[in-house]
């Protein structure tokens, strides 16, 4: 017997990542908001790695931060360990990295989502969605029905289901229904989705043993510390202190490849049980040994799962295969040979959505006001999945309040990268963001989201005054400092000395603080012992005046391309548009664009099958109607 519980603006459903930053995003936008979890232990659950960040994903999580996101700021809460991944390399793929507390980081933001004004926290399974005509044929979310029979009524519904749809665990020949971690499955709402005309597919993803750090010898490992200054990924914090925790890093070896190469049979992956689709780059090891049989050896890190633990997450390890050959393998591989494994390593399977069935805003193409974020999407990651449910949030808020949606294009952050890649290219695997993604990255870069993002954030209602009023304050001092550095000038006698002891080449003649600045061999704060007098800058700032500095003429270059590409986004196409009666594109170009309803010539140019003569005929027939329209227009006035 069914009976109405509530009524809420919006409804989440799902409180991993893509639901935490779903739900904060609209009671923080002033949204009575509602979101659901199966089971609370699983609020920002750390399923798999403990650790937030990393090559691409660090970009991911800036940018969360500075639309107003919660993910940031938790990670600085309660991170044991942070580095700055490729340093060797440019500044555009310079990625932060934090391992976490996962039991802290989850109590964390549990913590926050209690606190938080306009919205409530409840643990129930959602099984099925409900929906009322729009008046045009078409459908519209209005509410969800729960397992118990409550149902509660909604204006806008963002399923956040990460890996719970119908989860089904793989260990060797053992395999059962679950969701991650031993958490029950979700099997009525996938059913019911189905009913609802989603039609969803199956994809996998895999986590490694945990270790008992007492059976380990880390002496035959090498160690991992952290940095010793501590970069924040919130641009909130400016500097962090805090004792950090080692990693250890060691290598599988010919053995370990042997044990797993004779018990291939014995691995679901290759045994067959699995269906779904497992992510590229991120394969198990039997996998790895697999398709890269030249290779001696696999590295990988030891990593705590938190202080209050003595768990270790065995990184790079994630396997089905069973119990017995995973405690043979392990302790082949020197420091574990005597490993005690207190969880089993795993695959894991799930239903998700196929994103080419999504709007650029992240609403399902079928059904008003359904929004769909996170591994539900087709996404791997904790950070691909924040990013798509904080837009999904904001675009929740904005669809109710019947305004225009909030999209990020490709040239001002990752976040629109992932999205776009998603519902316009689709993906047939675990999607996971890459540096090598983004054609713009030089101006994407990690240190400058907020000067990208946070004003837009601030103009839609999401990031609060409090952190639109600092990024001011940062952008000030940044740009007066730029200014001074580029008039202030040094004379060869002032700075040779100096020079010389860095191992530069000496001045000739006069030259300004920014032109030294742009020798490679010189950072800012080196600048110092030349220029003792010049004001204390937050290192936010700091990081800034260098970078702009420094790549001025490249990122002039990059600014230049994005003007180009900006001219097609910009060339919008109507909803409406009929492709069939466009003389001059191709069946294929025909079909694919009627099927994906490309909001602009420049997405339309990024579907698979649509060539670039495609575009240029969809550019004469645009011109043509603007011609046309303003030819009647011309007609009218006369």
């Amino acid at each position: 017997m069914s009976y109405l519980m509530g009524e809420y603006d919006v409804i989440v459903i799902g409180a991993g990542h893509a639901g935490c930053e779903a739900g904060l995003a609209a009671a923080r936008m002033g949204k009575k908001t509602l979101m659901l979890s199966i089971n609370l232990e699983a609020v920002a659950m750390m399923a798999c790695n403990p650790s937030i960040g990393g090559t691409g994903k660090g970009h991911l999580v800036r940018e969360i931060d500075a639309l107003g996101g919660e993910m940031g700021v938790n990670i600085d809460k309660t991170f044991i360990q942070s580095r700055m991944l490729n340093t060797a390399k440019g500044p555009a793929v310079h990625s932060l990295r934090a391992q976490a507390d996962k039991q802290r980081y989850h109590e964390e933001m549990k913590k926050t989502l209690e606190a938080q004004e306009n919205l409530d926290l409840k643990q129930g399974e959602a099984v099925d969605i409900v929906t009322e005509d729009q008046g045009d044929g078409g459908k519209r979310v209005c509410g969800i029905v729960m397992k118990t029979g409550a149902i509660y009524r909604a204006k806008a519904v963002v399923l956040a289901t990460g890996t719970f749809l119908r989860g089904k665990i793989f260990i060797g020949e053992s395999a059962y229904q679950s969701g991650p971690n031993g958490l029950a499955p979700s099997v009525e709402l996938a059913d019911n989705l189905k009913k609802h005309g989603m039609k969803l597919r199956r994809f996998k993803t895999g986590t490694p043993a945990r270790a008992l750090g007492k059976s380990l010898n880390f002496d035959r490992m090498e160690e991992q510390k952290g940095d010793e200054k501590i970069v924040p990924f919130s641009f909130l914090n400016d500097r962090l202190e805090r004792e950090q925790v080692s990693c250890w890093l060691t290598y599988t070896n010919e053995t370990t490849h042997e044990i797993i190469r004779k018990n291939f049979h014995r691995s679901a992956l290759f045994g067959g049980q699995i269906e779904g689709v497992g992510p590229r780059y991120c394969p198990s090891i039997e996998d790895k040994v697999n398709r890269f049989a030249d290779k001696k050896r696999h590295q990988l890190f030891i990593e705590p799962e938190g202080s209050a633990t003595d768990e270790m997450y065995i990184q790079g390890m994630s396997s089905s295969l069973p119990e017995d050959v995973q405690v043979e393998f392990y302790r082949s591989i020197p420091g574990l040979e005597e490993l005690e494994v207190v969880r089993p390593a795993y695959a894991i399977e799930y239903d998700c959505i196929d994103p080419l069935e999504l709007k650029t805003n992240l609403e399902y193409r079928k059904i008003s006001r359904l929004f769909c974020a996170g591994q539900f999407n087709g996404s791997s990651g904790y950070e691909e999945a924040a990013a798509q449910g904080l837009m999904a949030g904001v675009n929740a808020c904005l669809s109710i309040d019947g305004k225009q949606p909030f999209v990020l294009d490709r040239s001002e952050a990752y976040i629109g990268v992932l999205i776009d890649d998603l519902v316009t290219k689709g993906t047939n695997e675990p999607y996971r963001i890459m540096t090598s993604r983004a054609e713009y990255r030089l101006l994407l870069r990690q240190d400058n989201a907020d000067r990208r993002l946070t004003r837009r954030s601030f103009e839609i209602g999401l990031a609060d005054k409090s952190r639109y009023d600092r990024f001011l304050k940062r952008e000030e001092e940044t740009e007066r400092e730029m200014d001074r550095l580029r008039k202030t000038e040094v004379l060869p006698s002032q700075v040779n000395s100096i020079l010389e002891k860095w191992g530069s080449s000496p001045l000739q003649n006069k030259m300004t603080l920014a032109e030294l600045l742009k020798r490679p061999e010189i950072n800012y704060e080196m600048l110092a012992e030349i220029d003792p007098q010049r004001d204390p800058l937050s290192w936010h700032s700091m990081t800034q005046v260098e970078v702009q500095i420094k790549y001025d003429g490249y990122i002039g270059k990059q600014l230049t391309q994005v003007e180009r590409f900006k001219r097609l986004e910009t060339r919008r196409l109507p909803e409406d548009l009929d492709y069939g009666r466009i003389d001059g594109l191709r069946i294929e170009a025909r079909q694919k664009l009627d099927q994906f309803r490309p909001v602009s010539v420049g997405q339309a140019s990024r579907i698979s099958g649509v060539s670039p003569a495609d575009i240029n005929v969809l550019l004469i027939w645009l011109e043509k109607e603007r011609r046309g329209k303003k030819d009647e227009k011309g007609g009218e006035n006369q």
